[in-house]
This record gives C-alpha cells, structure tokens and sequence, in this order.
C-alpha cells in the first residue's frame, strides 16, 4: 500500500494546485468550472481505486484493528492525517466553513467517497454503525445529574423524565425547530440520556411552544432541515446529515450500545418511543416518525417531505417509507411533494392516532402508559429486527453518503435553497 498512498497524496496535490490558480468557486467563469471539475474527478477516480482495494486496511489502521470506536468526524480527522489526500485536511474544512455553500470546492464530496467505501465493507461498516450507536461522552458527563434530577437543559432541546417517561421537548422557538448540527447535537445526547437512565421506560418527542411570528404560542413539531443554515454553509455532511441517521435516529430505534458483561443477552438498552406532533412534520420531522412505536397526531397538523423541491435525499425516508406505506404512495410522498393532513385517511400510514388538538396532552399519556413493560420492549425488539436488517440499513447508507455529497453540491440544490433564503427564515416550506 505506500506506493498507492504515495500516488493518492500527489493526485490531491496536483487537483489542489488547479484549484489554487483559478477564482474561487462562486466566481468561476463555465471553462474554470470545467477544469476544476476535471482536477477534481481525476483526484476522486483514484481516490475510489485505493478505497476499492484498501478500505478494510485503512480502516483498520484508523481504529487500531478495531480496538478503537471512533465516530464519524473523529474518523475522517484521523483519515485526514494518516492517509493525506484521501479525505478534505482540518484547514480545508475550515476554509470551507467559512463561505456560504455556493462558493464551496465540495471537498464534502470526497469525505461521502470515503464513507461509501467504508459502510459499504461489512466488517468496517459494521464497525462504524457500532460505533455511532455508543452513547456521547456529552451524555456520559451529564447523566449522574440528570439520573438524580430528572430535568437537563440542553440548549435547542429540553428533557425531563415524569411518571417513569422520559419527555424530550424540541425548542428551537425561532425557527420552528429546524434542524441544525446544533439541535442534531442535543436530540442526541437527549436520546442518550433517556436510554440509559434507569429511572426511564418509555420516552417522548414533542415539540416546545414557538416564538416565531406566524406561530407565536403554538407547539409546532419540526420544519425539517433548516434551509438558511444550508444556504450559509452551516449544515455539513457529516456533522449533520450523516451524524443525524447514524446517530440519534438510530438510536431511537436499535437503543444504545453499552459495554456491560451483566448484559450478556444484549448489547443495547433500547426503549419504546412515542411521537406527538403539533402543527406540522416536514422534511426531517416527518422523516422521523418512521422509528417511532407510536406516533399521534393533533388533527389540524400535517405532514410532507419535500424532497423534490428541497433538492436533497431525504435522509433515511426512502428506505423506510416504502417498507410502511408501499412504493406508489411513497413515491407521491417524496417526488411528488404530497402534503397530508393527519385526518385525512393516507396519514395512517405515518400516524397511529389522530386526536382533537384539545385532546392531546391526555393522548400522550394514554400512548405512555400503554408502551410501558418489559413485554413492549422485548416484542419490539424482535419487530425491529424483523422489519429492518442492520446490512440493509447499512448498504442504504453506504450509497446515501456519497449521493447526498453530490446532491449538496449540485447547481440545482443551490439555485433552490438560494431562492428559498430570500423568502423564509429558516426551516423548510
């Protein structure tokens, strides 16, 4: 392999130098574009040539033969290091945090190759999911305090455990809780938090009474990914849109990996999960409803996912939605950007139970009570594995890494979220 990671770090050197000569990337005139775009494919081909012959070597060497569990960015850092050229360095990154997203090389693009290649190999996908699927050291360093209180505020969400539940409430009040790598961040360690108390059995997500102008004082569940932040260059692949499937949302539905021998008929705490949506599910928010066990809903909300006008993949959506509710009606869903209101009779394929929106707060602790036991958690444990292989989910990933990258960075995506930025806020429409 030296002679090949030799070649990798001159090939990376030589794009890098194209890329130096010419303007930056929004200012690029269409035959600079061409020769970056040249530069950039020529690094890619060879960096997918080494990935197809070495991955399990590589990553390997980055985990110390697996002794070690590192997560997505610690990954790609060490990556970075000891193999240079085959992913973006620290101070590419960097450099690319500071512009907006039009103006970016797409050096993302090659952290997805990356990704590809490595979730894509049973053993060091594998691996990885295991890794992502270990609680936060966040988590770790606040749960004796939360253990003994019940009660932690995380910045963009808040989480209390009442009555043996553990209540996990999105208030990104000015946003209508669209997500960024911050709220990606706390609904983690909130996830975490709730699977490895012991006080918890059951957990819940809602969303926290807004302070946006054209909601002010009502509840509102999720706008979806927050299209200003994507336009700014805020939303990263992996800090976000990798971090967001393979980590919380995963967890809300395989548990959390803990290493205890007590525990020698499992390697996961996992618990039964209820969703309450006010107002509206868009994007990510509806996305999210699909690892719940039982998602109520207020009967004047409604729920989409508009991943054709967003111009993105909806995460892991199109995996999971054809399994729930058939391939001609999730392809109206996402192609065709369907809007659905809880009452109306299609919304029971993402939604359990519909109820007046005065009706609600008894629902919820109704849906409580009932997802409580040993017994819930063991059945759904063995419905889990039944609707959904950890391979599958794993190869679904390995092609949304690098597919996504892409869509990030395509003409199209730009055009969209830029036209959107001038009109909203934030959040997805």
């Amino acid at each position: 392999m030296p002679e090949a990671r030799k070649a990798l770090t001159l090939a990376a050197e030589r794009a890098e130098a194209v890329l130096a000569a010419l303007p930056e990337a929004g200012r690029r005139s269409p035959a600079e574009r061409a020769a970056a775009a040249v530069a950039k494919n020529e690094a890619r081909a060879l960096r997918c040539g080494f990935l197809d012959a070495h991955v399990d070597a590589v990553y390997a060497e980055l985990t110390d033969h697996g002794t070690r569990h590192l997560r997505l960015a610690e990954l790609v850092e060490s990556a970075a290091i000891r193999f240079p050229g085959l992913v973006p360095s620290r101070e590419q990154l960097a450099a690319e945090r500071s512009r907006p997203q039009a103006a970016k090389e797409g050096h993302e693009i090659d952290q997805g190759i990356f990704f590809h290649r490595v979730l894509g190999s049973h053993s060091s996908g594998r691996h990885l999911l295991d890794a992502m699927l270990r609680p936060t050291p966040r988590a770790l360093d606040l749960l004796p305090g939360f253990t003994e209180t019940g009660q932690a505020d995380l910045g963009s969400v808040r989480i209390e455990r009442r009555g043996g539940a553990a209540r996990l409430t999105m208030c990104r009040d000015d946003c209508l809780n669209a997500e960024d790598p911050r709220q990606v961040e706390d609904m983690e360690t909130a996830v975490d938090l709730a699977l490895l108390d012991p006080g918890t059995e059951v957990g819940l997500v809602r969303g926290g009474v807004m302070s946006h102008p054209r909601y002010s004082g009502r509840r509102i569940f999720s706008a979806g990914i927050n299209l200003k932040a994507l336009h700014g260059g805020g939303i990263s692949l992996v800090d976000f849109l990798l971090r967001r499937e393979l980590g919380y949302i995963h967890k809300l539905l395989r548990g959390i990996v803990v290493d205890d021998p007590a525990r020698w008929y499992s390697r996961t705490v996992e618990k039964p999960w209820v969703a309450a949506v006010d107002g509206f599910a868009i994007g990510g928010g509806a996305q999210l409803l699909l690892v719940f066990d039982h998602v109520l809903a207020a009967s004047d909300s409604f729920l989409s996912i508009p991943a054709a006008q967003e111009g993105i993949i909806p995460g892991a959506s199109n995996f999971r939605l054809t399994r729930v509710a058939g391939a001609r009606f999730s392809r109206r869903l996402v192609l065709g950007g369907r809007k659905i209101w809880a009452a109306e009779p299609d919304a029971r394929h993402l939604v359990d139970e519909v109820v007046d929106p005065a009706e609600l707060d008894d629902a919820i602790e109704r849906g409580l009570e009932a997802f409580r036991g040993p017994t819930i958690t063991a059945n759904r444990r063995m419905l889990v594995s039944a609707e959904e292989s950890v391979d599958a989910f794993r190869l679904y990933m390995a092609e949304f890494a690098v597919q996504q990258a892409l869509r990030m960075y395509d003409d199209d995506v730009l055009d969209k979220v830029r036209r959107f930025s001038t009109r909203k806020s934030a959040g997805s429409s």
